[in-house]
């Protein structure tokens, strides 16, 4: 996805005009701190970990900075999934990622607010985008690069549609919809997903998305209307990715994978740029990883996803 996301083509209509879910999953959110323990019992079945658990990443979030804005990527889906429970039948890591969302003029609590998170599975797949391969292939990954010199010169003007992977929205090509979902921020601005720990593909460092939508209604039929107030991407640090990349399937994605540093979106900010604080026994990974941030967000602001890192 190398200069897939990086750059952006028309803008797409972000806000929420009429936005149908479907109820799924189960399980009620505990309100959990966001400062790297978590609460036994924020879904079913789920243990505290261990005195000595491995704590990563970059803590010490300040209520008045800004989340940066990042562009959204072409693979952004309005999934009609309500649901906190996003893994269906992936394989990987599970991984529990906890969301507060706050006014970053007043420092205050979101509630009530719709929080979207999508991203790759363990091998570089996109749900919605299968067809594509690793990363969507348009945007970097899945597919085999041309050889040989190019030959000819292009003559008169374009014309048509941009081609695929061009950097505007791509049209899904299938109807999975895996790893996809949103729900909704509680009186503390907080909001709960099981997923799996995402892998990669070429051109960019492990990754999830982000979007946050206020001023709408929650109805019978789920969140209508209301507007985008943050678009972004949210980062892994590499130590953590490292220990995945041991574990199946992350083993045997051949991908070439570029690091948080080499990343041409991740905004090398820490926690302001979406670096998650990631908390797993150390030596076992693959029990389980809680992820934990706080984002700033301007709640009268649209943010259209066309923002850079």
């Amino acid at each position: 996805m190398t200069g897939h996301e990086k750059t952006q083509g028309p803008k797409h209509v972000r806000d929420l005009t009429r936005r149908k879910v479907i109820a799924a999953g189960a399980g009620a959110v505990v309100a959990a701190g966001i400062g790297g323990t978590f609460a036994a019992g924020a879904f079913a079945g789920e243990e505290t970990p261990a005195a000595g658990a491995k704590t990563a990443g970059t803590s010490g979030e300040t209520c008045y900075k800004l989340t940066s804005e990042t562009t959204e990527g072409p693979y952004y889906i309005d999934a009609d999934k309500l649901r906190r429970d996003i893994t269906e039948d992936q394989d990987g890591i599970p991984l529990t990622l906890r969301l507060k969302v706050i006014d970053a003029d007043t420092c205050k609590p979101l509630a009530n607010a719709a929080v979207d998170i999508w991203h790759c599975n363990a091998l570089g797949v996109y749900s919605g985008y299968e067809a594509m391969g690793s990363g969507g292939g348009g945007g970097g990954g899945g597919g085999t690069p041309p050889s040989g010199a190019p030959t000819g010169s292009p003559t008169g003007a374009p014309t048509g549609s941009p081609p695929a992977g061009g950097g505007g929205h791509e049209e899904p090509t299938d109807d999975e919809r895996y790893l996809r979902g949103t729900w909704r921020t509680d009186k503390k601005g907080e909001v709960a997903f099981r997923t799996v720990f995402p892998g990669w593909y070429q051109g960019r460092c492990v990754h999830m998305h982000t979007k946050v939508h206020v001023n709408g209604t929650w109805t019978d039929a789920g969140y209508e209307g209301g507007t985008t107030c943050h678009t972004g991407q949210l980062f892994f640090d590499e130590t953590s990715v490292l220990a995945t990349a041991e574990v199946e399937p992350y083993s045997t994605n051949t991908t070439a994978r570029t690091t948080l540093d080499e990343d041409t979106i991740y905004p090398g900010n820490g926690t302001e740029g979406g670096l998650l604080k990631l908390t797993y026994r150390k030596g076992a990974i693959a029990k389980g990883v809680v992820a934990t941030l706080t984002m700033g967000v301007d709640a009268e602001a649209t943010q259209d996803g066309t923002g850079t890192g």
